[in-house]
């Protein structure tokens, strides 16, 4: 009997540190919201000026000529400056925004402006 007793108290006592040990089942993590495209930014471009003077305008194939040191250049021009590129005149100097890729390589122009040329008229008093 005594046997019986301690037999049934150690289960009992093993019973209750079992159910100590045991966690309550864990709750499901929120679900988190699904990224918009208005969440994600854009990348950054990349623009640098360049001044240059114009050796030809191809307003069909939207390219532009410059005068390089060695060679001409010819470089595409984006939508956003076809309209400035039929303005274009050859001999022409211009300041040209180009848009670089994320290795620094010029993809195209996005805009033209032509330098004005600088006046060395005095004004006497």
């Amino acid at each position: 009997m005594k046997n019986t007793a301690l037999l049934l108290s150690a289960l009992l006592i093993a019973g209750v540190a079992s159910a100590a040990q045991t966690t309550p089942a864990a709750k499901p993590a929120p679900a988190k919201p699904a990224a918009t495209k208005s969440a994600v930014k854009p990348a950054t471009v990349k623009t640098h000026d360049v001044e240059a003077e114009v050796v030809s305008a191809d307003t069909k194939a939207s390219t532009l000529t410059i005068k390089g040191e060695k060679e001409n250049a010819i470089l595409k021009v984006d939508a956003s400056a076809a309209s400035q590129l039929k303005a274009v005149k050859a001999g022409e100097k211009v300041t040209l925004t180009c848009r670089d890729n994320d290795k620094g390589e010029h993809e195209a122009i996005t805009h033209i402006v032509a330098v004005k040329a600088k006046t060395t008229a005095s004004v006497k008093k």
